[in-house]
């Protein structure tokens, strides 16, 4: 007979790995999953016995765990926005910054639009489809293309498009290799969150992220981090609206590169903005700005 509580004194294997607050945290996660009881209930009745097959789940997740395999692989979902996702390790795990990139990109529509945005969207390097579909599932009236160079990553946004009930027009393209014959409409809003990591960064890093999560995705290289806003930027002079957004989740360590870069490139209106913990995680920039 085996009690919740047990199970989170097993789980303080994982205090080599994590932090103290980060093992709880994954300790809650695993068993609201597990049992399906919701966080606040588990912490209230930790003496409740769980079943054979409840333990034995529970002690196959913290197994993964001790290898530095992310909770979210493991359990094949997370959320974003207030949707369910799927993931797995042929996409990036959403990130919270990510999520306040989206929201900034919303509150912008309802600025421009005050009622019913029915523009284009492009998202490039979609992964999970995380910002395509929530902006599509917030706003039904917008057109949303999402782009990736990854056919498994395609494949997952797909699922997650399906998932949350959106229809998401999904494209097999290299915005490297960008040929002027893959002809897409010209939109209001681009949006990317490209890989930015350098190897420098990549040092501090956990390994959770490093060892799992799809390289292609995370890493630039050394001599040109910039290689994949460089190529954005360019798409965007052809593929944007004159009036048209352009926004990025950036590098922290980059953001007055990228904003010159912009400037270079001919944007306007830059606007280079900090996350909740104060860094410089995402850029919005317009291609002309309205007289």
């Amino acid at each position: 007979m085996i009690t919740i509580q047990e199970v989170f004194e097993d789980y303080k294997k994982l205090n080599n790995i994590y932090s103290s607050n980060e093992t709880e945290a994954l300790s809650l996660l695993a068993i609201s999953e597990i049992t399906q009881t919701s966080k606040a209930t588990i912490k209230a009745f930790p003496e409740k016995v769980l079943t054979a097959e409840q333990l034995e789940r529970l002690q196959n997740i913290l197994a993964e765990l001790l290898t530095g395999k992310p909770i979210q692989y493991i359990l094949g979902v997370t959320e974003f926005y207030g949707l369910p996702f799927k993931v797995n390790p042929s996409v990036l795990i959403p990130r919270p910054e990510t999520e306040e990139l989206v929201e900034w990109i919303l509150s912008e529509m309802q600025k421009v639009k005050n009622k019913g945005f029915s523009g284009r969207i492009i998202d490039i390097g979609t992964g999970s489809g995380c910002i395509a579909v929530t902006l599509k599932k917030n706003v039904p009236g917008a057109v949303v293309f999402a782009i990736d160079i990854s056919e498994d990553a395609l494949r997952t946004a797909e699922d997650n498009a399906e998932l949350n009930e959106t229809e998401v027009n999904f494209l097999n393209l290299d915005i490297l290799n960008f040929l002027p014959d893959n002809i897409i409409p010209k939109s209001d809003i681009i949006v990317s969150n490209p890989p930015y990591v350098t190897q420098d960064d990549k040092k501090q890093m956990h390994n959770n992220v490093t060892d799992f999560e799809p390289h292609t995705a995370l890493f630039v290289p050394e001599d040109d981090p910039l290689i994949f806003y460089r190529a954005i930027a360019d798409f965007a002079l052809v593929n944007l609206k004159p009036d048209g957004y352009l926004f990025f989740e950036i590098n922290e360590n980059l953001g007055n590169e990228t904003v010159e870069l912009l400037q270079q490139k001919g944007f306007k209106k830059i606007e280079l903005r900090q996350d909740m913990s104060g860094r410089d995680r995402m850029i919005s920039s317009r291609l002309t700005v309205d007289i």
